[in-house]
């Protein structure tokens, strides 16, 4: 019989019925190993500075030193870990974003959801995303998850919003598409009409001559500004030929 490798977690929760409820729902989960608790910011920074963990549970509203500024402190110990807000304040996702959080849970927390979130610190421990990749805040139903840039496959423009197509579904997020084209550029994205940017690699089609211009991506059948067929050829070549 294969032995489950353990976890060791802190939760940090000033109210008592709700830190006491998350350790239950810990406990459930048998790769949990030693579960440290704390009712305050600072007694949670103490604690880790002391002890390393894998993940710390945040509660984001806690008295002296809120979860976002205790998770700004993690930052300098010499193994931070994973941090997971669990908070009722859905207006501070974007915050986490920042801090590169793991995960961000809505209470009251599911348990499905609870597991989602260690298996999520568990695969980017495994496989370890670069530095510079970026994550996005997305709401799924009354929870918010993070997107990594290298799960889009392509963007949709939507006013100010742009809906963001991975393989596993549709995510829209409060940035225009003109911001996500400047600011992912460099990361292999390129636009291919006013309304459409898509990963470069994971284009699997490209039919640019004749009067109607398009690409595939996935299912999708993407069409291509005429003005922009010149660059758009020349970027995909560059894709193509990239080790």
């Amino acid at each position: 019989m294969t032995e489950v490798r353990t976890i060791d977690v802190l939760v940090a929760d000033d109210e008592r019925p709700a830190l006491d409820e998350l350790v239950h729902l810990l406990r459930l989960d048998p790769r949990i190993g030693d579960i440290l608790t704390a009712s305050s910011g600072a007694e949670a920074l103490r604690m880790l500075s002391q002890r390393a963990v894998r993940i710390a549970f945040l509660d984001i509203h806690m008295p002296g030193l809120l979860g976002t500024e205790l998770a700004r402190s993690l930052l300098a110990l010499a193994a931070p870990p994973a941090v997971v807000f669990v908070t009722a304040d859905e207006a501070r996702a974007v915050e986490a974003f920042e801090l590169r959080a793991a995960d961000y849970l809505l209470k009251p927390v599911r348990v499905e959801r609870l597991r989602q979130a260690v298996d999520r610190v568990i695969d980017l421990g495994e496989v370890a995303a670069p530095v510079d990749e970026e994550m996005l805040p997305v709401t799924v139903g009354s929870t918010v998850r993070f997107v990594r840039r290298s799960e889009v496959r392509w963007v949709q423009a939507q006013g100010d919003y742009s809906r963001l197509h991975t393989e596993g579904g549709g995510h829209l997020v409060r940035i225009p598409i003109s911001e996500l084209e400047a600011r992912w550029t460099d990361a292999g994205f390129l636009r291919i009409h006013r309304s459409t940017l898509v990963r470069a690699t994971a284009v699997a089609e490209a039919r640019l001559s004749g009067s109607d211009p398009v690409v595939v991506v996935d299912a999708a059948v993407l069409p291509v500004s005429r003005r922009l067929v010149p660059s758009v050829r020349e970027a995909l070549l560059r894709a193509e030929g990239a080790p």
